[in-house]
């Protein structure tokens, strides 16, 4: 089996991120020593430093990877560092300034960040951070590495599949095999439900997916003669039957809103070789609605939720614990392996995939954090009608389908990271495993349940 590998080349920011940490050096004070420790900065960064006459910035904060060498070194004190005003303010209370600077950095480098200051956060919080992985059980380890001997797949299957074949008295095959669709990652690429996307953005991601083998889903309305060369791998979201009859010879997938599952016959038979997906909004009523679906014949779920994961309802629950709902219902139906399911929302950090994974999902569709792989900085200007700070309708679609295939890069090593720290070789193998998973709820259930308030 030829191994998947992703070809990744560095795709510098167009425009320099805000860095954590502004440097600020005073030459009151310069002792003028031979050995300056700017001249041993491990990163050299004081050598790279320009000054940027567009934004008028110094270079330098963006270069600097805050190891402190400098500022600890100088004999004069001369050196200080101070958090940098600009980072605090990117993102929101969940898209949060360190999630975006290092979706830049994967996206850039197509590399699994580092950071070797050691973690003193807390070792619970909510949404993903309530759950931890568990890999001190390994009971296949894989040698040499994420990328050696034994290859580990992340591919996954999108379609229906049969829980049972027929066949004739002839021993010939009698069953109806449905379309399936076979891809390398367990990611999809969608666009977000805001902000106005340009041509070269469609581009982009459309480029993207090509290389990667993965699928790129785009509304029927956004579809041009421009993106037919990607037709392989794109999906088309429709909002209408009305719109089947404009849909693009040789579509793989459609994708239609739940209000139009009721038609999911109609659309069958006009397209018997088309997967259909539909897109569930994760409600209170998304659990009873894929079950009555999927005894209905439904093939591929889509089920999203807002851009912080949070469920569409008075009193939100977060994007794992409703699909582990799902997963479990469907499981108890007999119906799991029939279907597939996809998420997307609140899916930020490569470690999201791997947890969504373990609370059922076959794999996630992507949005928002494309757009910040593009250098969005989610300041949402474009909804005031207010130019992009980036400018991102007009990118160059080569360098927009690069940072993207980097960060998919980065994404799945990490994935493998932890499928070789569990001694798995298939990412299907990690769907549902929770036994793989400490949920912080249950261990404070385990640990105090028993005791009693007075």
């Amino acid at each position: 089996m030829p191994k998947y590998h992703i070809n990744v080349k560095p795709a510098p920011p167009r425009f320099l991120p805000p860095g954590k940490y502004v440097l600020i050096d005073r030459e009151e004070g310069c002792l003028g020593c031979k050995y300056c420790v700017k001249k041993l900065c491990p990163y050299g960064v004081y050598n790279k430093r320009e000054f940027d006459s567009i934004q008028l910035r110094d270079t330098i904060d963006y270069y600097c990877r805050n190891c402190l060498y400098c500022v600890e070194a100088c004999p004069g004190g001369t050196i200080t560092l101070m958090v940098n005003p600009t980072y605090l303010e990117i993102g929101d209370s969940y898209w949060k300034p360190e999630i975006i600077t290092k979706i830049w950095r994967q996206a850039e480098t197509g590399m699994i960040s580092v950071s070797g200051a050691g973690y003193r956060g807390p070792f619970a919080g909510s949404g993903f951070d309530d759950m931890w992985t568990d890999m001190s059980e390994i009971v296949r380890p894989t040698r040499d590495g994420i990328h050696g001997r034994e290859y580990i797949s992340t591919d996954i299957e999108i379609g229906r599949k049969l829980s049972y074949l027929a066949f004739d008295a002839q021993g010939k095959l009698a069953s109806s095999t449905p379309p399936l669709i076979e891809i390398p990652i367990p990611m999809l690429f969608s666009l977000p439900g805001w902000g106005k996307w340009g041509k070269p953005v469609l581009l982009s991601m459309a480029k993207a997916a090509k290389t990667l083998n993965t699928l790129f889903i785009i509304p029927l309305a956004q579809f041009t003669k421009e993106l037919h060369p990607y037709i392989d791998n794109l999906g088309i979201y429709i909002d209408s039957l009305e719109e089947l009859s404009a849909l693009p010879k040789d579509v793989k997938i459609i994708e239609i809103p739940y209000n139009l599952s009721q038609n999911f016959q109609v659309i069958k038979t006009s397209h018997p070789q088309t997967i259909v997906m539909i897109k569930i909004p994760l409600s209170p009523e998304a659990k009873q609605r894929s079950l009555t679906l999927t005894k209905n014949g439904a093939e591929v779920f889509h089920f999203s939720a807002d851009d912080h994961g949070l469920e569409f309802a008075e009193k939100p629950r977060f994007i794992k614990d409703i699909i582990k709902d799902i997963h479990l219902s469907l499981v108890d139906e007999g119906t799991r392996d029939e279907v597939t399911v996809l998420v997307s929302g609140g899916i930020a950090m490569a470690e999201h995939v791997a947890k969504t994974t373990i609370c059922g999902a076959d794999g996630v569709i992507l949005d928002q954090v494309l757009m910040v792989a593009l250098e969005c900085r989610l300041c949402k200007d474009c909804l005031q009608g207010i130019p992009c700070p980036i400018d991102i309708e007009n990118i160059e679609p080569d360098w927009g389908a690069q940072r993207l295939i980097n960060l998919m890069n980065a994404w799945r090593d990490q994935l493998l990271e932890v499928l070789g720290a569990m001694g798995m070789r298939d990412v299907r193998r990690l769907r549902g495993e929770m036994g793989r998973a400490i949920f912080y709820k249950d261990v404070l259930n385990e640990a105090f349940a028993s005791i009693k308030r007075k």
